[in-house]
């Protein structure tokens, strides 16, 4: 009878194990799908209120990554508990109690946005608007891992595979958003997808916990008792992993800052190093790494002296390469930090306090780099900060080769610091040599340092040290000729750069030019006078042209509403007797422009200058009917779009604005988006007609550039000779392309269609 009834007893236990196998897995796999694409969802919910800004993203993290270390605390809390039916009784009631604040929506307490404190009040309309829900996300993974563990699974003693699984759900979950979901379904119906995969979700977990419930109680008496030898991780070991965690989490956010501040502000570029981020959580945490941890160790060096090259060099050269570069870099740099997570996880029975130090190191890391830098520096200086310190998250070396050299290195590093640092007779003569070799020198530091690492095995503290003086090299000695000084805000780094001879002082934002001045004639003399308009604003340019066509058309001043100011240049084009209102999002846009050692537009042609500031589709909305001739949107911060400004019903709002014959003018120059049809679209949705204006100036050495610029109206004779101008030309809304609205917009179309045109 034994030997018959074994098979069975077997076969039984084998399609117990895989039902739990697929079960668990599918419930991990689905909560971070729902966790990773509420974040593009819900702050696209958010854009109406606040602009489009890198910083956005940023304090989404902090958001998740605080609410992660919340969620995996209360996971922790609960499986403290020796019951197995307490824990998936409380968490189903969570989950329920839940999805009844579901669909997603914005808190109706929540009013506008304020003047300035921008980041807390967006943190806290996470909170109020999504909290409990996401809470109740960022549980899940850990604490059905640790059921996982209780089920007696014959993977139980190692469940760190479903880790992930886990992390593949929010990978995919990030690469879907842009590719499919938001090509295809509208805000409202992704909401209600999302809510309907809340309830599969709770489903599953009940699954998990009815097979939890079970599960013979011996197979986890059994477990338990194995790992009841496994000592627990000591404080300092907890410390590591707080700090392996934190550094990568960090540098997620900065070098989101650096490459759509320094490099190129492109839509979608936000996404790619979460994702990348992600992806080493799921290579780390696999049975057999497809890239082994020794490997990326002896890589990460040199991606941390890829990185000091790049800054060293700059973004102008080669955009994609150098995106590819700081990319690849950092997706190197946190496999290694991540790697030694994987390598010094505990036994399961420490599993929920492993994940605890997990997010608290992310929430450190997060904090520092989205709240704390931003209001501490005027740069992205958490950029190589954070590189520095990633060089300390390398394993402690039990000896280094050829300690007989190696031990001078202190000495010859403070000697070094002193010849740079203290005055002497050969100061200047150093000071020049950096100056005309700043890329080679803080290139062959950082080099240097990665081959201390890989040939000599010298300490971490050693290889800090090295790149520290590497990165302070590059700051002491920027790639930009003449900068004069970076203002940063929770909308982004602005640069202000005076070029050689001090002709020109220039606004920029990353590679792209938001404003210039002319200071000097060319032959050196000052410019004095009224300053000309110039960059995009000539008056031979799109607006330029747009604004006298409508200045003539009406034969008398002006009433003109601006929203945004740049470095003021638009207060130039306003003739005596006209009335120009601007609207800002930005108040040190506003001081920076205001400031006569940066530009003087504004000292010169509007000295009683007071723009209304707040997010211009709140407050432009404020404004009377019916009363502005021309309506001039200029309000995108680098290449990244407030997409808000840009749709049906932010159209519908400035048509209400217009008199009778008035004019909306949209400048849509950029380089990675082609919004011509956008705004086309958007217009004629409106029942109003566009004309496209795109021309080259040729006369980039005097900085005026060629400009995109749509003009709408209700009738031809609004926008009077410019109907009839061979320089604009009429344009239909393109066939099947669908309608820009507050509930369905598609960066992912834009970049197509600008690199179809190969513009």
């Amino acid at each position: 009878m034994t030997s018959l009834a074994s098979p069975a007893a077997d076969q039984t236990a084998g399609t117990r194990n895989s039902l739990i196998l697929v079960v668990y897995t599918a419930a991990i796999f689905v909560s971070a799908l729902l966790l990773f694409s509420v974040q593009p969802l819900f702050t696209k919910m958010v854009l109406p209120r606040l602009g489009g800004s890198p910083a956005v993203w940023s304090v989404a993290m902090v958001f998740f990554q605080t609410l992660l270390l919340a969620g995996y605390a209360y996971a922790h809390f609960l499986m403290q508990l020796r019951n197995r039916i307490v824990p998936v009784v409380a968490h189903l009631l969570l989950l329920v109690v839940a999805i009844l604040t579901l669909p997603l929506s914005i808190a109706n307490s929540w009013g506008e946005p304020p003047t300035s404190g921008y980041a807390l009040w967006l943190l806290g309309l996470f909170v109020v608007s999504i909290g409990l829900p996401f809470f109740a996300l960022a549980a899940n993974n850990p604490l059905l891992q640790a059921w996982f563990v209780r089920t007696g699974h014959p993977a139980a003693p190692d469940p760190y595979f479903l880790y992930a699984s886990s992390n593949i759900g929010s990978f995919l979950a990030l690469l879907s958003y842009p590719l499919l979901i938001e090509p295809i379904f509208s805000l409202r119906m992704q909401n209600l997808i999302w809510t309907a995969g809340y309830g599969l979700l709770i489903v599953l977990i009940a699954a998990c916990g009815l097979l939890l419930w079970r599960a013979p109680a011996q197979l986890s008496i059994e477990l338990q008792a194995e790992e009841s030898d496994a000592p627990p991780p000591s404080w300092l070991l907890r410390a590591r992993w707080i700090f392996l965690a934190a550094v990568p989490s960090g540098l997620l956010i900065a070098v989101t800052a650096h490459i759509s501040t320094d490099v190129a502000a492109a839509p979608l570029l936000w996404v790619l190093p979460l994702s990348l981020y992600l992806l080493t959580w799921v290579l780390v945490f696999q049975s057999r790494p497809l890239l082994p941890h020794a490997w990326m160790l002896a890589l990460q060096p040199l991606a941390i002296a890829g990185i000091v090259v790049l800054l060293a060099v700059g973004g102008e050269q080669n955009l994609f390469l150098t995106l590819g570069g700081h990319l690849l870099c950092f997706f190197l740099i946190a496999m290694a930090c991540h790697g030694e997570l994987a390598r010094t996880r505990p036994a399961a029975r420490y599993l929920t306090g492993f994940y605890v130090a997990l997010s608290f190191g992310g929430m450190v890391g997060g904090l520092f780099a989205g709240l704390v830098a931003p209001f501490t520096f005027s740069w992205v200086a958490e950029y190589p900060i954070l590189l520095a310190l990633a060089a300390l998250c390398r394993p402690a070396q039990k000896s280094e080769r050829l300690p007989s050299v190696t031990r001078w290195y202190w000495l010859v590093l403070a000697a070094i610091a002193i010849a740079l640092i203290v005055p002497g007779e050969t100061t200047g003569a150093v000071t020049a040599y950096l100056q005309e070799h700043r890329v080679w020198v803080a290139g062959v530091v950082g080099v240097f340092a990665a081959l201390l690492a890989l040939l000599l095995n010298v300490e971490r503290w050693k290889i800090f040290a090295t790149v520290v003086v590497a990165l302070v090299l590059i700051r002491l000695y920027p790639a930009d000729d003449g900068r004069v000084e970076t203002v940063r805000s929770f909308f982004g780094v602005h640069k202000i750069v005076v070029t050689s001879h001090g002709q020109y002082h220039v606004l920029m934002h990353g590679t792209t030019i938001h404003g210039a001045q002319k200071y000097q004639n060319d032959d050196g003399s000052p410019v004095t006078g009224r300053p000309e308009p110039i960059t995009y604003y000539h008056k031979d340019g799109g607006i330029g042209r747009a604004i006298t066509a409508v200045r003539e058309r009406k034969g008398a001043p002006l009433k003109v509403a601006v929203i945004g100011v740049g470095a003021g240049t638009l207060t130039c084009a306003a003739e005596p007797g006209e009335s120009w209102k601007f609207f800002e999002i930005d108040q040190t846009m506003v001081d920076t422009a205001s400031d006569p050692k940066y530009f003087s537009y504004i000292k010169n042609c509007a000295p009683d200058f007071k723009p209304v500031i707040g997010d211009a589709r709140l407050t432009f909305a404020k404004e009377p009917d019916g009363i502005y001739d021309l309506i001039i949107v200029d309000a995108y911060s680098s290449d990244a779009i407030p997409i808000h400004l840009a749709t049906e019903e932010a159209m519908a709002i400035y048509k209400a604005k217009l008199a009778p014959q008035g004019a909306v003018v949209m400048h849509v120059s950029n380089r990675h988006l082609a919004l011509e049809s956008v705004v086309v679209g958007i217009a004629d949705a409106n029942d109003l007609k566009s004309w496209v204006y795109n021309e080259d100036s040729g006369r980039d050495d005097e900085y005026i550039f060629p400009t995109d610029v749509v003009v709408s109206a209700r009738d031809d004779a609004d926008v009077g000779n410019l109907a009839s101008s061979d320089k604009w030309t009429e344009t239909e809304p393109t066939e099947g392309e669908r309608v820009w609205t507050d509930d369905y917009s598609n960066i992912l179309g834009a970049v197509y269609r600008r690199l179809r045109d190969g513009e």
